[in-house]
């Protein structure tokens, strides 16, 4: 079976039979829905689009901390504080599985916090604006995080099969952590006119940067034919905008807010919602580290991992000390 030609993005990809014959066994595997392992023959593009796309969701989950990190201490409850606590924690986490996917294809997690704290790595560009008001957490968790699933859902799918097995996990605790963040706007919703105000303040700045977070628009994307061709993508951007939008703005309906688009609205032919274009320089912008936090986040990794290295020394002295104690006790 040949696999069509794909041409969602900028770049037209090949069909099978215009590729080597090594190339296109693979893509039989692929199509036939035969998951990938660590030890299987793949083309190293494959293993490059992989590294990649793997290890700026793991930069994006490591940085993820810090705009919520910021509210620790500032939570108006102690329940807050510690549902927001776990929620970091697990971003933490997500982190870590994901770095954990990249090492199965080679990738050295020295290497890849290097490229993150040089600049050379990009992670989602949403967590460059800053949080200013206990709004701004409900907004993370309702759209930034449901954005996430909306992305991360299909990747559980995807043909690399530690990247699939992975984000099983991280796609239920992003559910609980969406539902964290729509419980936070609900409450200031259903309360005083100021912190309704304040709700939909933080409404209005994070509506946008969660709808770019499905990437830039399948015109101007470099990457997305050649991914989904080989199934480590499902979804093209726009589709998955479109997903979110369709699913979020009954949600902001709920809870009486409004959407900041003055061109949105219910299109019955579609069955979907018409909706305004995002500012796509101001994308581009924040992509290129220019972003209203883009320094400050990349100054707290960098400082983060300047003031753990006596733990990584410690660490690794003790691994080394262990050999020597089991010869030591054998002999």
């Amino acid at each position: 079976m040949y696999a069509q030609n794909v041409d969602t993005g900028a770049k037209r990809v090949r069909s099978t039979d215009e590729m080597a014959p090594d190339e296109a066994a693979f893509q039989a595997r692929i199509d036939e829905g035969i998951k990938i392992e660590p030890k299987d023959e793949m083309p190293d593009a494959y293993r490059k689009t992989l590294v990649r796309q793997i290890s700026q969701h793991a930069h994006s989950e490591i940085v993820g901390q810090l705009p919520e990190g910021n509210w620790l201490t500032r939570a108006p409850t102690l329940e807050r504080k510690l549902i927001l606590l776990a929620k970091v924690q697990d971003e933490a986490g997500h982190g870590l599985y994901l770095y954990s996917a990249a090492e199965t294809l080679g990738a050295s997690r020295d290497d890849m916090q290097a490229d993150l704290l040089s600049g050379k790595a990009k992670y989602s560009s949403i967590f460059n604006y800053p949080t200013l008001t206990w709004a701004d957490i409900g907004a993370i968790g309702w759209l930034v995080d449901g954005a996430a699933i909306i992305n991360q859902i299909p990747i559980c799918r995807c043909s690399y099969g530690p990247y699939a097995r992975a984000m099983v996990r991280v796609c239920k605790e992003e559910s609980f952590h969406q539902r964290q963040g729509f419980d936070i706007l609900h409450k200031l919703c259903t309360g005083t006119q100021e912190q309704k105000d304040m709700a939909q303040d933080a409404l209005n700045r994070w509506w946008w940067p969660s709808v770019m977070m499905h990437g830039p628009r399948d015109a101007d994307s470099v990457n997305t034919a050649q991914s989904m061709q080989w199934k480590i993508k499902l979804f093209t951007n726009d589709e998955l905008r479109q997903k979110y939008i369709d699913q979020t703005v009954p949600q902001a309906d709920f809870l009486g807010l409004t959407i900041p688009d003055p061109d949105l609205k219910w299109n019955e032919e579609t069955g979907h919602y018409d909706f305004g274009e995002p500012d796509w320089d101001e994308f581009w912008n924040v992509l290129k580290g220019y972003g209203p936090c883009n320094q400050e986040r990349l100054q707290a990794r960098i400082d983060a991992h300047e003031g753990g290295a006596w733990v990584r020394e410690a660490a690794a002295a003790h691994a080394e000390k262990r050999p020597r104690r089991r010869e030591a006790a054998a002999a």
